[in-house]
């Protein structure tokens, strides 16, 4: 699919100060800038632009909801301290991501601000503002699941009164509410059918992951469901191998568009940090190395996701995503490695997008929902057994031992979601929600963070749940008190 280029120059050129004022709309007065629908256009390709940020999908989300997690590990010491949980306030990457979501909210407040003034068609101006509310409630989300309560800033950051930027912390509560309220609203307002841009179906696929990690299964269910009547194209891809890379396929719901270090284009470093160097060496990064309980935990033998299919180098095997064997710590060729992005070996210069959300992961919400509501039924093991047929398993009945109680499938319905999104950036944020739902329902799932933070700190400290404050941050806003444990 060919990607989509829009000029966004101006908008970028907007000043930079503070993470809250990281953008202030000085150096181009808004009534000289929001003009035309050329400049409602370049506006919004700016705030898509926010989720290509280093702090954003380019690098740092994707490794926070990476290594910290069962499924990979890592010898690189610039990441080292988020493998074994050993963060505090003045790691990089927790500064990066807390800075970069602001960057992206500050471009989606001006354009929610000032394009509906703008004389232009309506129903392209409705969709422009929908689609910057869904990009705003996407990075409140990955705040809110990362750091709690955070500043709600809603409108642009447009003077250097620090009255004005210098927010406290809402609670987590309103954080939600709000990111509820945008998608709600973005889902009324956006396209159904757009393969570059969020739609409908995004807008409703976001609210069902919002509403498992709040454990409102109903409501989880109903969104779930509706991405398939919002109106779009979306379908599952007839084979795994066939979903990688992603380039706005039918199994794509939103992913982040990249299009390769060439000619302006943005790029992102994840395969750097997921294959090895090119062809000639072969030699890894250490950054995300698939852990042999990620290996153990796939059927190698009947899942397709996971089964070994050839050869690409002597003495190296090659499965759908996961290569090798085994994993050292001096760059020899023998360690599997991830092979969801492979447009170009190279890696820092990749022009795959990254999913954020696809038709398998809803599937998975879906009966993920279902038996939270109603235990083994249809409704659960419908949407479940899409995922496994594809992947070459069995179909599950109700008799079958992974479906004979919810506890069973419950723990089916983890394992699915580990393997089918392994390396996409959601573990994390999955084991999250299951501490929580630990929290509130003792044992309900077998493996969460607190598992991982226990083996790392030798004590299930819940302070670990929440990533610090960037200290950066503290120091700047005197209003901002920092996390309990930090």
């Amino acid at each position: 699919m060919k990607k989509l280029f829009i000029p966004i120059s101006a908008f970028l050129l907007l000043g930079s100060c503070s993470v809250l004022d990281k953008e202030p709309l000085t150096s181009i007065a808004p009534s000289n800038f929001f003009v035309s629908a050329v400049d409602a256009e370049a506006a919004l390709a700016a705030t898509y632009d926010g989720l290509q940020q280093k702090g954003a999908y380019a690098e740092v989300l994707p490794l926070l909801g990476n290594m910290p997690t069962d499924d990979c590990t890592s010898l690189n010491n610039d990441v080292r301290n988020l493998d074994v949980i050993n963060w505090n306030s003045g790691t990089g990457q927790i500064y990066d991501a807390y800075r970069d979501a602001y960057v992206a909210i500050n471009r989606a407040n001006a354009v929610i601000k000032y394009v509906p003034g703008i004389n232009m068609p309506a129903a392209r101006r409705d969709e422009i503002v929908g689609e910057a509310r869904f990009v705003r409630a996407l990075s409140y989300f990955n705040l809110v699941r990362l750091y709690g309560g955070v500043p709600l800033r809603l409108e642009p950051s447009e003077s250097g009164d620090p009255a004005a930027i210098n927010l406290p912390r809402s609670t987590p509560d309103q954080v939600y509410a709000q990111v509820i309220e945008d998608l709600i609203q973005a889902e009324g307002l956006m396209a159904a059918v757009n393969p570059t841009r969020a739609t409908k179906g995004a807008a409703d696929a976001l609210l069902a992951r919002v509403y498992l990690t709040q454990r409102q299964w109903d409501a989880a269910q109903m969104a779930a469901a509706k991405v398939f009547t919002s109106g779009g194209t979306f379908s599952l891809s007839p084979s795994y191998n066939s979903v990688f890379p992603a380039d706005n396929k039918s199994e794509s719901i939103f992913e982040v568009q990249f299009s390769g270090n060439t000619d302006g284009g943005t790029f992102h470093t994840l395969p750097d940090l997921v294959l090895p160097q090119p062809p000639a060496t072969y030699s890894f990064q250490k950054f995300n190395i698939p852990t042999t309980n990620l290996l153990q935990a796939a059927d190698t033998v009947n899942d397709q996701r996971w089964s070994f299919q050839g050869r690409v180098n002597a003495g190296r095997n090659h499965a759908s995503y996961v290569q090798g064997q085994s994993r050292n710590d001096n760059d020899n060729d023998n360690g599997p490695f991830v092979y969801k992005w492979r447009s170009d070996p190279n890696g820092f210069n990749s022009p795959d997008n990254s999913y954020i959300l696809r038709v398998a992961d809803v599937l998975l919400m879906q009966a993920e929902a279902s038996n939270e509501l109603s235990g083994p039924s249809a409704g659960a093991l419908t949407p479940l057994n899409r995922v496994r047929q594809r992947a070459g398993l069995s179909a599950l009945t109700t008799s079958s031992p992974a479906a004979a109680s919810k506890q069973a499938l419950r723990s089916e319905i983890d394992l699915q979601r580990r393997l089918e999104l392994a390396f996409e950036g959601e573990r994390w944020f999955d084991l999250l929600r299951y501490a929580r739902h630990n929290q509130a329902e003792a044992g309900a799932h077998k493996v969460s963070a607190l598992t991982l933070i226990q083996q790392f700190r030798g004590t299930p400290d819940p302070n670990y749940l929440l990533l610090p404050l960037p200290l950066a941050e503290l120091d700047t806003n005197t209003q901002l008190q920092q996390n309990p444990g930090y």
